[in-house]
């Protein structure tokens, strides 16, 4: 279920999820069941890897494995992208070490340490960055931030 290791994901209505390998006997050894187990939980992780049985895309939102599911096909993409419009108003320093810290966290068993890596690697060049300083600076000034490339 290459989804598990996305940010987010909007799917079709129709579309469907599942880690298919235990039917064909083998075992999804990409990180899929460890994922999987850390988003559902060990029952309903176990259900869909020892199973195989896909689950639909309102399953797969229920769950939290998916963010969104589209209005219709069509309009996949269309609504990724306005998810993804709202990111792109954030600092991108922010959204680099936003992303660290969630993708720490989920891959790391300790939230401190998540946390101690994220910090250690990020803090420092994210608080001295032009990008903390115009954010700062543009609330002040209650404007519309102007965020530079990052250089993160």
């Amino acid at each position: 279920m290459p989804t598990l290791n996305s940010d987010m994901v909007v799917a079709a209505p129709n579309a469907t999820f599942g880690l298919p390998e235990a039917l064909r006997g083998i075992y999804a050894g990409a990180g899929g069941p460890s994922r999987l187990v850390r988003i559902v939980g060990l029952p309903v992780a176990s259900e869909i890897a020892l199973t195989g049985q896909p689950i639909t895309a309102q399953r797969a939102k229920e769950l939290n494995i998916i963010n969104r599911i589209s209005s219709s096909q069509e309009t996949v993409v269309d609504e990724a992208l306005k998810l993804a419009s709202g990111i792109a108003n954030i600092s991108p320093d922010a959204a680099i070490v936003t992303r660290a810290a969630l993708r720490e966290s989920l891959e790391n068993g300790s939230v401190e340490r998540a946390t101690q890596i994220t910090h250690e690697r990020y803090n420092e060049p994210l608080q001295v960055g032009e990008n903390a300083m115009e954010g700062l600076k543009a609330f002040a000034e209650k404007r519309k931030p102007n965020w530079k490339p990052s250089k993160l």
